[in-house]
């Protein structure tokens, strides 16, 4: 079965500027509920009801589901990946709702799960600057290991998203390490290399004798003769991974902990969080202050200063 409008709620979405990515997400997220009402009490969609959404959170929450490749079964979902596949679907309504549609229930009868608050982790400092040198020494191939280090540092450095990265091209870079970044939600902003950084990038380029523009590209693989190729985010945080366990990290790291651990350090070093909200290209700052309470260091050392009877002389 088909859901009403659905190839013009795509193109709804690629007209609006979403990005491919979130357009791929938008529609996969849908055909697992096609999927689950296929195999329903209620397959007919103008027929479903607020128990029709509580049987849906029920399949997602099941390892039994579907996936929307066929035969395919699902691992666990989180609670953050089921408000996902519940927000895709209650956009799909809001726009048959614009679009005078009717609609079996309003998009506002498809309440989101409670997600749990967990403390945020970031890796010390010490280890995120042994990850991010790593690769110079565990790759066995000098180029790849000086491209992947060159890949970490621009990440630590700026703060990026791992999609930002994987975009860059050579010429989005000036001399001085700015960077124009067109990020999610394709807001502009500017990032920028640290000096440490800018001088590894300087490195890798004066090791690549091509025409390919885009900053990062694979030196061995089916794309490696393909003009417009370049690295995978699969592939990048495929080996951050091995790094890590190689390594013996014992927290959890990947391409968004750099993210993470630049905001965190910049906030440890005093920086506003007015300010790193824009170099994360935040919409709110209200996301940006999870980052930065997220050290622990950072809040004992205020407590340690700021509390009112930190003195021991006021002891009576």
């Amino acid at each position: 079965m088909d859901l009403p409008l659905i190839d013009d709620y795509l193109l709804f979405l690629k007209t609006n500027k979403y990005s491919a990515e979130t357009v791929y997400n938008y529609e996969r997220d849908l055909v697992t509920f096609v999927d689950f009402l296929s195999s329903s009490p209620t397959p007919d969609f103008n027929k479903i009801s607020k128990k029709t959404i509580d049987l849906y959170k029920a399949y997602l929450v099941s390892r039994d589901r579907q996936t929307p490749i066929k035969g395919e079964k699902g691992a666990e979902l989180s609670a953050q990946s089921i408000n996902r596949m519940l927000s895709a679907l209650r956009g799909y309504l809001k726009y048959l709702v614009d679009r005078d549609e009717p609609v079996p229930i309003p998009p506002e009868a498809i309440k989101l799960v409670k997600t749990e608050k967990r403390h945020p982790r970031v890796a010390e400092l010490a280890d995120l600057v042994r990850l991010i040198e790593s690769p110079q020494a565990l790759e066995e191939d000098p180029l790849v290991g000086l491209r992947n280090r060159t890949i970490l540092e621009v990440l630590f450095s700026t703060g990026m998203r791992i999609s930002e990265l994987v975009r860059l091209n050579k010429a989005d870079i000036d001399k001085t390490g700015k960077i124009f970044i067109l990020g999610k939600g394709k807001k502009e902003r500017f990032v920028y290399l640290t000096p440490r950084a800018l001088n590894i990038l300087e490195r890798y380029l004066v090791t690549r004798n091509d025409s390919f523009e885009a900053l990062f590209i694979p030196y061995s693989g089916a794309n490696v003769n393909n003009k417009d190729k370049r690295l995978s985010t699969n592939y990048i945080q495929g080996k951050i991974k091995q790094y890590r366990n190689k390594l013996k990290i014992n927290v959890p790291v990947s391409a968004h902990s750099l993210r993470h651990g630049f905001a965190t350090y910049l906030a440890e070093e005093g920086a506003s969080p007015a300010a790193i909200q824009i170099l994360l290209g935040h919409e709110s700052l209200d996301t940006t202050t999870r980052y930065v309470h997220a050290s622990d260091r950072f809040a004992e050392e205020t407590h340690r200063e700021f509390h009112p009877l930190k003195n021991p002389k006021s002891l009576s």
